[in-house]
C-alpha cells in the first residue's frame, strides 16, 4: 500500500516539528551551555587570530595551552585562512554560533560582531612606524643595545637564580605554570631575562588586564594636556540625560573602579559573565558597559570591571575626535616615546581599542612600561606622564578594601597600621602592579628599584608571584 504525497509531506512536517521541539527542550534544559557557545566561538577565534598572526605562534600549542582551560573549546572547530588572516569558529564546524576574527596588522584583530569583513578591511589606520627604527643601535632602555647586565654582587645570586628556576619548573601535572617570560630590571639594568619553550625575545604576548594601567597612562596624558578633567561628569553619551543618576559618575570614579555600576567580572569559572559577553560577542563594547544600571552612588562601591576600562577607552577616543588620530595616539603619546615598539592593541567592531584586556607586546616592552612608572613617568630625562600622575595612580581608591587598588592599578598598601592585610603580606607597602588574567604581571617595587615582568598561561592565576617577589627582595644583600 503506497503513501500519498500529501501524507508524506505531513509526515516530514511532523518529524521536523518533533525535531524542533526536541531541540527547543534541549536548548532550554542546557540554556547555560547554549549561552556559552557564541562566547566560546568569539574567544577561540580572537585568541587564535592574535596568536597566529600577531604573536607568530604554533596553532597546535595555542589550541592545547591558550585554549585548553575550558572543555567547551574542543567542540568549537576553527577554520584558519592563512592568506586572508582570518579565523572562523563555529560549533562542531557546522556554522552554528559562528564568530570570525580578522587580523588588521597595526590594529590587531577584531571580531566581526555586527560589522562586515569588507568594512573593517577598509579602515585606514595610518599609525606611525614603531620607534626606534633600529633598536639594536640604541642603548637600553629605549633600545636593545647592551640591554642585559650581570646580576650585581649586591644580590645573593644563588638565591635569585633558584627563585627564577621555580617560576619555570613544572613540578605539578595538575597545576601547570606555563611561564613564558620572566624579566627583572634593577636600577635600570636588565639583570634577569628568561623565556619558556617556543617563546623568543621578540614574541608579542597578551597583557589581559595589565592593559588597564596602560589605559590609565593614556588618560593621564590627556588630563595633562587639559583634554580631560578628573572630577567633572564623565563624557558618556548614555548618561547625558540630566535626570540619569549615572551622570554623577566622574572620570576619577571610572579610573578608580568606583562608578557604582552593575558588573560581573568572571572568566572560565562563570563563562556567561558580563566581561566575557562584552569581549567576545559585543560590537560596541563601551556601549554595552555604559548601559549597565547603577547599583550604588558613584564613589561608594568598588567593583573590578573590564567594562569600566572600556568606557575609558571610548572617552579617550572622544577626547581626540579624529579616528585616525585616536588610532595613532597610543604610539605617538606613549609607546614610541619609551621604545615600546612591539605594542599592539586590538579593536572592537567600532574601532575602539580594547584597552581593558587586549594589549600585545614583548616582555621587554612591558618592562619598559613598568620602568616608566618606577621613574615617576619620566623617560631618560623627558616627562612622559604628567607630574603627579604616578602618585595619583598609586593613591588608594577610597572605596577599595584595605588600600588594594588605585587608578587602574593594584596596590599593596593594606589597612592603615595593619600590614597583615596587604594583598601580598611581607612585601613592601609601596609596591604596585599591573596584573592580568592567567598570571600576567608587571610589578614595581620603588624602594628596591625593581621592576618584574612575568607573562604566562597559568589557568588559576597562581604562578607564585608573592613567593617569587619575596625571594627577590630577600636576595638583595
Amino acid at each position: 500500500m503506497s503513501v500519498r504525497p500529501n501524507s508524506k509531506k505531513k509526515i516530514r512536517r511532523g518529524i521536523w516539528i518533533v525535531v524542533i521541539l526536541g531541540l527547543a527542550v534541549l536548548g532550554y534544559a542546557f540554556r547555560e551551555q547554549v549561552q556559552q557557545l557564541p562566547i566560546g566561538c568569539g574567544a577561540k577565534a580572537k585568541i587564535l587570530c592574535d596568536g597566529l598572526f600577531l604573536s607568530g605562534r604554533d596553532e597546535a600549542v595555542l589550541l592545547a595551552e591558550d585554549l585548553g582551560f575550558h572543555p567547551l573549546f574542543k567542540l568549537l572547530k576553527p577554520r584558519v585562512d592563512l592568506d586572508k588572516k582570518t579565523v572562523s569558529v563555529s560549533f562542531l564546524g557546522m556554522g552554528f554560533f559562528g564568530k570570525t576574527a580578522v587580523f588588521l596588522g597595526p590594529l590587531g584583530s577584531v571580531i566581526l560582531n555586527g560589522v562586515s569583513e569588507e568594512e573593517v578591511r577598509s579602515w585606514k589606520a595610518g599609525i606611525p612606524a614603531p620607534e626606534p627604527a633600529d633598536p639594536e643601535a640604541i642603548a637600553w632602555p629605549t633600545g636593545d643595545l647592551d640591554a642585559t647586565a650581570p646580576i650585581p654582587e649586591t644580590f645573593d645570586r644563588a638565591r635569585l637564580e633558584a627563585a627564577v628556576d621555580r617560576v619555570f619548573a613544572e613540578t605539578n601535572p595538575d597545576h601547570a605554570l606555563r611561564t613564558r617570560a620572566l624579566l627583572v630590571v634593577h636600577d635600570g639594568k636588565l639583570i634577569v631575562e628568561r623565556y619558556g619553550s617556543g617563546i623568543a625575545r621578540g614574541t608579542r604576548l597578551i597583557s589581559w588586564s595589565v592593559a588597564k594601567t596602560v589605559t590609565s597612562a593614556l588618560v593621564g596624558i590627556l588630563v595633562g594636556e587639559g583634554k580631560l578633567a578628573l572630577r567633572e561628569p564623565a563624557p558618556v553619551p548614555e548618561w547625558r540625560d540630566p535626570a540619569d543618576p549615572r551622570r554623577a559618575i566622574t572620570l576619577e570614579h571610572l579610573l578608580r573602579m568606583s562608578p557604582g555600576l552593575e558588573w560581573n567580572e568572571a572568566y572560565a569559572e562563570n563563562p556567561v559573565s558580563d566581561v566575557n559577553r562584552m569581549l567576545f560577542t559585543k560590537g560596541d563594547m563601551a556601549a554595552f558597559a555604559a548601559n549597565m544600571k547603577l547599583l550604588a552612588p558613584p564613589g561608594t562601591r568598588w567593583e573590578y570591571s573590564t567594562g569600566t576600562t572600556q568606557i575609558l577607552s571610548r572617552i579617550i577616543r572622544q577626547a581626540i575626535g579624529d579616528r585616525s588620530a585616536y588610532w595613532s595616539f597610543p604610539r605617538t603619546a606613549l609607546f614610541n616615546r619609551i621604545g615600546m615598539r612591539s605594542a599592539t592593541i586590538d579593536c572592537d567592531a567600532t574601532g575602539t581599542f580594547v584597552l581593558g584586556a587586549q594589549v600585545y607586546a614583548t616582555a621587554r616592552d612591558f618592562a619598559r612600561f613598568g620602568f616608566l612608572y618606577l621613574n615617576d613617568g619620566v623617560w631618560e630625562g623627558e616627562r612622559v606622564l604628567p607630574e603627579g600622575w604616578v602618585e595619583f595612580t598609586v593613591t588608594p581608591a577610597p572605596a577599595a578594601k584595605d588600600g588594594c587598588y588605585g587608578a587602574q592599578c593594584w596596590l599593596n598598601r593594606g589597612a592603615a597600621g595593619d600590614p597583615a592585610k596587604r594583598l601580598l603580606p611581607g612585601l613592601p607597602e609601596d609596591m604596585f602592579s599591573a596584573e592580568g588574567y592567567q598570571g600576567q604581571a608587571v610589578a614595581v617595587l620603588p624602594t628596591q628599584k625593581l621592576v618584574v615582568v612575568r607573562l604566562g598561561m597559568t589557568y588559576d592565576d597562581n604562578w607564585g608571584m608573592g613567593d617569587f617577589l619575596k625571594d627577590l627582595v630577600a636576595s638583595v644583600r
